[in-house]
């Protein structure tokens, strides 16, 4: 019978190894299990906003990525799918590129000019503070764990360029804010449904789900930085109601001070659900108080859902698409009804935000859901995510 181990790559030279088998295997069969790193560029006055995915599914011989553009209402995105085996070292997929270029300080996303759309760029993250792990994300449905898996959040500047339609755009940090994640471990909504399974669990009719994800880079009337990481769920219904909050404060230095609870005041748009301002209340860990005044700046924001978060038109994260596929579209008004469904509502929205307890003020990207009833923003019973 064949040797049960994994091919030799070059990393089996690094005394690095966690498990009995070489780097091309990883620690469960599980076709879910994912790699992956997402990331956002925006300019300061929410002008334009670039996104970018990467994301490695070892069991399913597939690697694939997304790049989009978002300028206004507008949004181009080019996704690119190949077989892994082709070159499992490597984090290039046609046109898409991904280098760490200095581990845990900067990152360089590339979009070259390519037939699909005309758009690309050069985008190099660099850290203003150290990245931070968040809480372990672990989902059962019944007897099977759904997920685990880890993830690091880091927020800094960019620097490069960005050409859309011919004309080219300037990134410098001054004017630029970048955030960026990395995950791994077996992940929720990988590959088509199945279809001899029991469905994944939804939110049920009557029950109001509320969520943001959002990583600030935050600027003091001197000049300093820190960050904010900023996230929380909500369920409500009548009787009912269920709250988490994992958020602090991030310093230079690696310290951290903890928000225990949020008390969110938002305004979403009803026809699309898109986040359209307001606040948050926050309690610290000591008990003290700050209010983080939240401002949507215009239409700008990459929708994840062109990025297959979700599913998009039929497709999804991690599906074969054969040894190497590229395709993508221009929707020149992401805000329709129409095209917000199609897009579902979480997007890399560009914010800016005033931290009351410093003075601070900071820019990020609010990636928000606000699905079912919300009576009191005027949201109906409507579950779409």
């Amino acid at each position: 019978m064949p040797n049960p181990i994994g091919p030799l790559i070059a990393e089996d030279e690094r005394f690095t190894h966690q498990v009995a088998d070489t780097f091309a295997t990883v620690g469960t069969t599980d076709p879910s299990w994912t790699e992956k790193v997402c990331a956002m560029a925006m300019a300061r006055d929410g002008s334009l906003q670039i996104g970018f995915g990467l994301g490695k599914y070892t069991n399913r011989n597939v690697m694939d990525s997304y790049a989009a553009l978002s300028r206004g209402k507008e949004q181009l995105t080019v996704r690119v799918s190949r077989a892994l085996s082709s070159d499992p070292e490597q984090t290039v997929i046609g046109p898409i590129s991904y280098e760490v270029v200095e581990p845990l300080r900067k990152v360089r996303f590339r979009l070259e000019a390519n037939e699909c759309q005309p758009i690309a760029f050069d985008w190099l993250f660099e850290a203003v503070v150290p990245p931070f792990m968040e809480e372990r994300t672990h989902l059962r449905q019944q007897f099977r764990v759904m997920s685990e898996l880890v993830r690091y959040h880091q927020t800094g500047t960019a620097s490069g360029w960005i050409e859309l339609d011919g004309e080219r755009h300037e990134m410098t940090p001054d004017t630029w804010v970048s955030t960026r994640d990395h995950s791994w471990g077996v992940r929720y909504d990988v590959g088509v449904p199945g279809t001899d399974v029991e469905p994944r669990p939804t939110i049920p009719p009557g029950v109001g789900f509320m969520m943001i994800w959002c990583p600030v880079l935050m600027e003091r009337p001197d000049g300093s930085h820190y960050a904010m990481h900023l996230h929380f769920t909500r369920y409500a219904a009548p009787g009912f109601h269920q709250k988490m909050t994992t958020a602090r404060i991030e310093h230079p230095d690696g310290g951290e001070e903890v928000i225990e609870e949020i008390d969110p005041e938002l305004r979403f748009n009803a026809s699309n659900r898109r986040l359209e301002g307001g606040a948050l209340s926050c309690t610290m860990a000591d008990g003290s108080a700050r209010t983080l005044d939240i401002e949507v700046m215009g239409d700008t924001g990459v929708h994840l859902g062109a990025g297959l978060y979700f599913g998009f038109d039929g497709h999804h994260h991690g599906e074969w698409r054969g040894n190497f596929n590229i395709e993508g579209e221009r929707i020149t008004d992401c805000s329709t009804p129409e095209q917000a469904r199609r897009l579902h509502q979480i997007r890399d929205t560009t914010i800016r935000v005033t931290d009351s307890a410093t003075g601070a003020v900071g820019w990020g990207n609010c990636q928000p859901i606000a699905a079912g009833p919300w009576p009191e923003l005027g949201l109906d019973d409507d579950s779409w995510m």
